[in-house]
């Protein structure tokens, strides 16, 4: 099989990953700037899940 049959073959996917790192690194950022950097890091982490989540879910 060639690479362009393999493409055609597969359903592009979107990450979600990126929105798991970026809530986390904009979290600790703002979390920072608030005095509080851990909890600004899991408000982060727990938005980018939400949204990597919702990504999952809509191309399933």
């Amino acid at each position: 099989m060639t690479n362009e049959q393999q493409s055609e073959n597969r359903f592009n996917k979107s990450a979600g990953g990126f929105f798991l790192a970026i809530g986390c690194i904009i979290g600790a950022i703002v979390g920072g700037l608030l005095g509080q950097p851990s909890i600004g890091f899991l408000s982060g982490l727990a938005v980018g899940a939400l949204i990597a989540t919702a990504i999952w879910f809509y191309d399933r």
